[in-house]
């Protein structure tokens, strides 16, 4: 195989540069993937263990969606055909130096842990985080997600809220990291796009939503609940979503505004916590 082959890089920003031995450390920060101790996206760790805390992107478009975030993206590792399909975007000036490892599928393979299909990943460094006023500062509809600790739903979450105009996302306690590579991933990049923040107060931090004009709604199918749809006014609002099988916390309900269920089938009490959240979006959206 030609690395070279058809792909212009004279008027890249990025430089190009070819990998051809999986041992070359210019690649590490996209070595052990799936390693649970040497994954590269591991935030820093107490006692004494400090992962990287890199945010790794997969794919043409979530690579397209964090060159377009404030992510800043610092390295690149793909093969020439994602190179190619990527052209346009690694022109931009943003990126003048960042270096784009080339390597054929095989090399990718040996470093990565595994073959990737999407043939193309870019890392970029954790930003310093953003603050709860800073992201409801002109929001109109937040999401919040308690304990909700399973990357796909979360990934899932962010990709419902980006396509049904949610402003912005608030982790309280026990939720996962966002920036997982498989979070990253499933959002379909959307988790580098829509602003995010983790309560430092939980669950004080509604208390900051409801001074700040949000109706704080929890999604529940518990006793008092009210049908969504008569929960679901104007206004600033704040949906609440709590972890598959428990929900939200009881005392974190008693601080809500009002309970809502969505409406469901004789035998079935409850949606995949990624999917409740889609509708409650969506008839939020629809007003």
């Amino acid at each position: 195989m030609n690395l070279n082959d058809a792909v212009p890089t004279d008027e890249l920003a990025v430089d190009v540069i070819d990998i051809n031995d999986p041992a070359d450390p210019r690649v590490d920060d996209f070595r052990d993937l799936n390693s649970v101790d040497r994954r590269p996206d591991v935030p820093a760790l107490p006692g004494g263990r400090v992962g990287k805390g890199l945010v790794i992107a997969e794919g043409v478009l979530v690579v397209q969606r964090m060159i377009a975030s404030r992510f800043a993206t610092h390295a690149f590792f793909g093969n020439s055909r994602r190179l190619g399909e990527l052209v346009d975007d690694l022109k931009n000036p943003a990126l003048a130096g960042v270096p784009f490892y080339r390597a054929s599928a095989e090399v990718m393979k040996d470093v990565i842990g595994f073959h990737l299909n999407r043939g193309v990943l870019a890392a970029a460094r954790r930003p310093t985080e953003l603050a709860v006023p800073d992201i409801i500062d002109g929001a109109e509809t937040v999401a919040v997600l308690e304990g909700v600790n399973d990357h796909e739903n979360i990934g899932s979450i962010f990709r419902n809220a980006a396509g049904l105009g949610v402003d912005a996302v608030i982790f309280g306690a026990g939720s996962a990291d966002p920036l997982y590579r498989r979070c990253v991933r499933v959002s379909m990049g959307h988790a580098l796009l829509v602003p995010f923040a983790r309560s430092e107060a939980w669950p004080g931090d509604l208390d900051l939503l409801r001074d700040n004009g949000f109706t704080t709604v929890a999604l529940t199918p518990g006793v008092g609940s009210v049908p969504l749809a008569d929960a679901v006014t104007g206004g600033r609002v704040a949906f609440l979503v709590g972890a598959e099988g428990p929900g939200l916390a009881e005392h974190t309900l008693r601080r809500c505004d009002v309970r809502a269920r969505i409406p469901m089938a004789r035998g079935t009490d409850s949606l995949n916590v990624a999917t409740a959240a889609a509708i409650a979006f969506y008839e939020r959206a629809r007003r």
